[in-house]
C-alpha cells in the first residue's frame, strides 16, 4: 500500500511538472496547442536513450532531454505562432501525429511494443521513497520559477502579449519572440517531466502520449485554474487521484479507457460552463476569464454586437 502511495506521489509531482508548463502556453499565452504530451513524449525517449545506449548520468541524461524537447518546440512555435486560433490547434494536432508516428515505428524507440530496460537512477528498498522527494523538490523548483517569471516584467509582458499584441508592439516588444519562449519554457518542463517518468517506471509506449494524453492535460489546466500558479497543481493532483478511484470499481479493463475519457471531457465541459476560472482563478484574475481582453477574443465579441 506504501509503494502504492508512493508511486501516486511521483506520478502527480510529474503531471504538476507537466500542467504547470502547458498553463505557461495556454493560461499565460493563451496559445491553445493540443501537442504538449509530444515533448514529454520527447524527454522521455531522449532521456532514456541516452542513458541505456551512450551511458550518460541519469541526472545528465534528463537534463538533455528538457533541453531537446525545448529545442524541438521550435520546430512548432516558429513557423505556427503567426497564426493562432484553429490554425494553431490544427498545426499542433498534426505536429503531435506525426512525432507519435515517427515514435512508433523507430526501431530504437521500441516501435509500439514499446522501450523496456530503461536504466533506474535509483536502486534499493528506498528508491520510492527517494524518487518521491526528487520529484517532488524539482516540481517546487519548476512552480517557484514559474511565479518569479509571471510575477515580475516580463510577466506583465505575457499579459499584455496576450491581451493586446498591438498595443504590445507599440511599445517595442515582439510578441512572437514572447510567445517563442513560453513554448521553449513549457516544453522543456514537459521534457523534463518526461525523463523523471522515464527512469522511474522504466517503460515507456507511444500510446501514453497521444491525445488522451492532451484531454488529461487540458482538463488539468481548466479545472484547476488557467493563468494561475496554484491551478495546475491542484488540477494535477486531482486527476492523478481520481482516474484512480476508478479502477476500484472492477469494470472490464476495455470500459476503463472509455470512462476515464468521458470523465475528462466531462469536467472540461462542466468547468467551461459553470466555473471557467477554474478552482482557484477569480473573475478577472484567472481563468479563461483572463482572455477577455485577448485580440482572439475581441472579435467575436464586437461580432456579436
Amino acid at each position: 500500500m506504501i509503494e502504492f502511495l508512493l508511486t501516486l506521489a511521483i506520478l502527480a509531482g510529474i503531471n504538476v511538472l507537466l500542467a504547470s508548463g502547458f498553463n505557461l502556453i495556454l493560461g499565460y499565452g493563451g496559445l491553445v496547442s493540443v501537442a504538449h504530451p509530444v515533448f514529454y513524449a520527447l524527454g522521455a525517449y531522449v532521456s532514456a536513450l541516452l542513458s541505456m545506449h551512450l551511458g550518460l548520468p541519469v541526472p545528465l541524461a534528463i537534463l538533455c532531454g528538457a533541453i531537446f524537447a525545448a529545442i524541438a518546440s521550435f520546430g512548432l512555435s516558429l513557423p505556427s505562432l503567426r497564426v493562432s486560433g484553429d490554425y494553431l490547434v490544427i498545426a499542433s494536432l498534426g505536429f503531435q501525429l506525426g512525432i507519435v508516428h515517427i515514435i512508433n515505428n523507430l526501431e530504437i524507440t521500441g516501435a509500439a511494443s514499446g522501450l523496456s530496460n530503461i536504466t533506474s537512477v535509483i536502486e534499493g528498498p528506498y528508491r520510492s521513497w527517494i524518487y518521491a522527494g526528487v520529484v517532488i523538490l524539482v516540481a517546487a523548483l519548476a512552480i517557484l520559477a514559474i511565479r518569479w517569471l509571471v510575477s515580475g516584467p516580463y510577466g506583465r509582458a505575457i499579459t499584455a502579449m496576450r491581451n493586446d499584441e498591438e498595443a504590445l508592439a507599440g511599445i517595442g516588444r515582439n510578441a512572437i519572440n514572447i510567445k517563442v519562449t513560453l513554448f521553449a519554457l513549457g516544453s522543456g518542463l514537459a521534457g523534463l517531466a518526461g525523463g523523471l517518468y522515464a527512469h522511474y517506471f522504466l517503460f515507456l509506449t507511444p500510446d501514453q502520449f497521444g491525445i488522451f494524453a492532451s484531454a488529461a492535460l487540458l482538463t488539468m489546466v481548466v479545472v484547476g485554474g488557467a493563468a494561475t500558479v496554484r491551478g495546475p497543481i491542484l488540477g494535477a493532483i486531482l486527476l492523478t487521484l481520481l482516474p484512480e478511484a476508478i479502477r476500484f470499481l472492477n469494470l472490464p479493463v476495455a470500459a476503463l479507457g472509455a470512462l476515464q475519457g468521458v470523465f475528462f471531457t466531462g469536467l472540461v465541459i462542466f468547468f467551461l460552463f459553470t466555473r471557467p476560472e477554474g478552482l482557484f482563478g477569480g473573475k478577472t484574475t484567472g481563468g479563461l476569464q483572463a482572455w477577455r481582453g485577448s485580440t482572439a477574443v475581441r472579435p467575436r465579441a464586437k461580432e456579436a454586437k
